[in-house]
């Protein structure tokens, strides 16, 4: 039976390059995407041309059902050995006392409430407790769970602190079952993530803040997230690695 990683948010940015590091390390990935099919379709083909498997499915993680969909599309591979966290969203920069609670719900659905979920069913998998084999999680947090991003995104950064608090109580309560729980926390990234905010240029904006003078780029984090899924990382658990250049 195949090795199967559940990637989510795997046809952009940080997401596709793990799905293309996986598929060197050995991996059959199973990615989610919400609405790009173009660009979902693009990434499994590139796997196809290294040699991998990587099956993009259409769920959007702020919905229950669609993450019992992706799981169980992963079930018809192999056995799971590996979650990433990845699906994120963030809004319009704004300050807080203009939130609407639309945004506030949509945004806690997908970067908190999507996670756990995803993070449940991979537990139900992959837990001695449940007859499974053991396997990793890592979540992806950001940076901004500690500089908490004012007069931006502030409520994207406490989505961000709530995922650093859940990765450490999740891996301290399946620590014994075979399962190792972290996150890694992104900096200053070039990914389009920020053109959704409506800040295309932001990384060229705010490299000068980073001690190393640049942004990081998808494969820089993808790399850190793919150690922590390896043996090499056998002995590391509840832990947030940054990786944003020393800010």
């Amino acid at each position: 039976m195949s090795n199967v990683m559940v990637i989510t948010g795997g046809s952009r940015g940080i997401g596709a390059a793990c799905v293309k590091l996986a598929v060197q390390a050995g991996f059959d990935i199973c990615f989610s995407y919400v609405s790009n099919k173009e660009a979902a379709d693009k990434v499994s083909a590139e796997a196809s041309a290294m040699g991998g498997t990587a099956k993009a499915v259409q769920a959007d993680v702020g919905n229950e059902a669609d993450i019992l969909h992706l799981f169980a599309e992963a079930d018809k591979m192999g056995v799971l050995k590996s979650l990433i966290n990845n699906a994120g969203i963030v809004d319009q920069s704004q300050r807080v006392e203009d939130y609407t609670v639309e945004r506030l719900n949509r945004m806690y659905s997908v970067n908190v409430v999507g996670s756990i979920l995803c993070a449940r069913e991979a537990i139900k998998r992959m837990s001695t407790k449940h007859g499974g084999k053991g396997g990793t999680i890592v979540n992806l947090s950001s940076a901004a769970a500690y500089l908490g991003s004012p007069n931006q995104y502030v409520d994207y950064a406490a989505s961000k602190a709530a995922i650093d608090t859940f990765t450490k109580g999740l891996s301290l309560e399946v620590a014994d079952e075979g399962i190792r729980v972290n996150a890694v926390r992104p900096g200053l990234i070039d990914t389009d993530i920020h053109e959704s905010g409506g800040e295309i240029d932001r990384v060229k904006r705010l490299e000068h803040m980073v001690p190393m003078k640049r942004g990081g780029s998808a494969e820089e984090v993808a790399k850190g997230i793919l150690w922590l899924t390896s043996d090499d990382a056998s002995y590391v658990t509840g832990d947030c690695m940054n990786v944003t250049g020393g800010r």
